[in-house]
């Protein structure tokens, strides 16, 4: 059976600033990664066996965000200042694998309950108690399992496009959408799964790569997609392909200065890191088998209404499992929310932040 991304996400050592101790191969072994423009200077951080680099802003009670792929604390530039100046401790880490932090080349390094471990570490070394936890993409999945592995850990969870996923002693919901993605083995979730399959495609025009994945319409508006045949690479999602076509779909979004971060920074470090959270999906199950079936603490769902993968109707049913829960959708916005519409997205979370932590 080809395997759904959603249903995984549902499920749910560097020195200095060069990368001497990135292990990564590929690209990773010429360009130093430098740390983000517009951000407060990095540190760093030993935790769970990665010294992790970790951008922070403000005074407060701690709102720690989690990036997904392929993305970057960067991503989360404009959510630190506006989180800070609302009175809080805005954190964002380049997660391993990613970035400054970088991580381990074998995939039996990567799974979910690693990831909440490196979160936990990174509260210790910080002294914090308890934390909000935001997530985004992959980020997503790692602050609903936080909320269910570490419930003691957490103030809150905002998940941002990605939903919680439903305890496997709850009956199955049907979404109030069906997905309009066809599904086939080249959907982009399982050919990210073999061991250097993605990296020469991914790698070998890395400006390229981000200007397909960090993009607006095409494939990422929903009215577009559903529009397009059912046996196109597009509603196939066989992103490899669509990377491999003369034409990319969509359009860029981001400022320039803003691109060439991204670029150069996967230049650097390759994608074998962030494409490893995937190859170890497989063993989320069992390590979520034994977690805490419930959600108590105060939770928000923001959705996108253009995202085609995690589309908002992805989140129905979370009521069943979740104490006090409240969702939004951003209009006009399709996979990277925070990055696409940061005002909206702000504005959404401060408003709760305000409401139920402080």
């Amino acid at each position: 059976m080809p395997l759904a991304r959603r249903e995984f996400l549902q499920a749910g050592a560097i020195a200095g600033l060069g990368l001497s101790s990135y292990p990564m191969t590929g690209l990773a072994a010429s360009n130093p990664v430098r740390p983000a423009p517009a951000m407060p200077a990095p540190s760093f951080v030993d935790s769970n066996g990665i010294r992790m680099a970790v951008y922070e802003q403000g005074s407060g009670p701690a709102v720690v965000f989690s990036h997904g792929f392929p993305e970057l604390a960067f991503s989360w530039r404009h959510q630190l200042p506006a989180v800070a100046e609302a009175g809080f401790h805005a954190i964002a880490p380049d997660q391993r694998g990613f970035g400054l932090t970088g991580g381990p080349e074998d995939p039996s390094q990567y799974d979910i309950g690693i990831f909440c471990d490196d979160l936990i570490g990174l509260l210790d070394a910080k002294g914090i108690d308890r934390a909000v936890f935001v997530g985004h993409d992959w980020g997503g999945a790692v602050v609903w399992s936080m909320a269910r592995l570490h419930p003691d850990r957490c103030l809150g969870i905002i998940g941002l496009n990605t939903s919680a996923g439903r305890p496997a002693d709850l009956p199955p919901v049907e979404p109030s959408e069906p997905s309009l993605i066809v599904m086939s083995p080249n959907y982009y979730f399982n050919t990210f799964l073999e061991p250097g399959r993605a990296e020469p495609i991914l790698e070998a025009d890395v400006r390229r790569t981000f200007e397909m994945f960090l993009s607006r319409g095409g494939f990422w508006d929903r009215e577009a997609f559903a529009a397009m045949p059912e046996d196109s690479i597009e509603r196939r999602m066989d992103l490899l392909a669509m990377l491999q076509r003369d034409e990319l779909p969509g359009e860029p979004f981001l400022p320039a200065a803003a691109m060439d971060y991204f670029v150069n920074t996967f230049e650097a470090t390759g994608f074998t890191g962030g494409l490893n959270w995937y190859r170890a999906s497989l063993r989320m199950g069992a390590i979520m088998a034994d977690a805490a079936p419930r959600i108590e603490v105060p939770s928000l769902y923001i959705g996108a209404e253009n995202d085609v993968i995690l589309p908002p109707s992805s989140a129905d049913g979370m009521e069943d499992f979740i104490s006090d829960l409240e969702k939004h959708t951003v209009q006009d916005s399709g996979h990277w929310t925070q990055q696409e519409q940061p005002e909206e997205v702000n504005r959404v979370i401060v408003d709760w932040l305000r409401r139920k932590i402080v």
